[in-house]
């Protein structure tokens, strides 16, 4: 019997025993739980560590991260990011996980919060603003100390409309009117942000479209106007050509990522760097149009 508890001490570890295993007071550990920082689980009540994941964790750190085969990323949602992710993956096969799930910027940034996934892509109103909103928006998090903002790209924000739909930017008020349905996003995605704040410049109430459809993507929304399902969303140019729709510009949006320092000199986010400054990655953008890569690459926040 004493074998078999020797045995269980020796793979999970008590809040005590992590504390004097590295060298922590007992409170710094709960605080590292409640922040989501050190791999533990919950048994009757009390807090237990598996002493092989607190290994993989303090080596990952140790190691700023370069030792990890894998980048998950999550965040606001772009069919050209989608796509180098995608041919990133494809090329890197088994050697590592690669993937990108978009949630929209508020649950990319909880789950960023919470160690989930390694990145999260943010867009959060105008490319004029960015630098300002995108680090306010950080600082709401009690990691945002360990977290940087990466360029990926500027793009261009809109109106995705239904072909059929013969309006100029000049009569955008109309399609307010009750006869167009709409699609509307999740709350916390930055296409949401943008569409409460053109409803607030037009003083309209959310309340007051004719909404049809509650799309979780822009691309979820766009398919919804291509399919007939509704007339109108908030989204990127790029996705309305993917999908052959009209779309009314109000102009041009950064589009971000954040990530912790350690994950940033990973060697597969920087690999997802230099695609993103390659030739071919600046033809997909010319085809899919809205884009403007310049500085693509660039740390525009976290360097203090």
């Amino acid at each position: 019997m004493a074998a078999v508890m020797s045995q269980h001490s020796d793979v999970f570890m008590s809040v005590k025993q992590v504390a004097e295993y590295l060298h922590l007071n007992e409170k710094k550990i709960y605080a590292l739980v409640n922040e989501g920082g050190i791999p533990a689980t919950k048994v009757t009540g009390k807090w237990m560590f598996p002493r092989e994941l607190v290994d993989r964790w303090m080596l990952d750190s140790t190691h700023g991260g370069l030792l990890t085969d894998r980048l998950v990323i999550s965040g606001g949602g772009d069919p050209l990011l989608y796509r180098l992710i995608q041919d990133f993956a494809r090329q890197t096969g088994a050697h590592a996980l690669i993937s990108y799930t978009p949630t929209g910027t508020r649950l990319g940034l909880d789950l960023l919060q919470a160690n989930r996934v390694d990145a999260c892509g943010v867009h959060w109103g105008p490319d004029s603003e960015s630098h300002l909103r995108h680090p306010a928006l950080l600082s709401q998090y009690s990691q945002h100390h360990q977290w940087v903002l990466i360029r990926a790209f500027r793009r261009e924000q809109g109106l995705m409309i239904s072909p059929e739909i013969n309006i100029k930017s000049s009569d955008v008020d109309l399609l307010f009117h009750n006869r167009y349905r709409w699609a509307t996003r999740q709350t916390g995605s930055g296409s949401q942000r943008f569409l409460l704040e053109l409803l607030s410049h037009y003083s309209i109430s959310k309340d007051e479209l004719n909404n049809q459809v509650s799309a979780l993507s822009a691309r979820e929304a766009a398919a919804a106007i291509a399919m007939k399902q509704c007339d109108v969303a908030p989204g990127a140019r790029a996705i309305a050509k993917e999908y052959g729709l009209g779309f009314i510009t109000f102009g041009w949006e950064s589009f971000d990522i954040a990530l912790p320092r350690n994950i940033w000199f990973r060697r597969l986010f920087q690999d997802l760097i230099t695609r993103l400054k390659s030739q071919p990655c600046q033809s997909m953008a010319e085809r899919l149009t809205g884009y403007n890569l310049e500085g693509a690459g660039d740390l525009v926040w976290g360097d203090d």
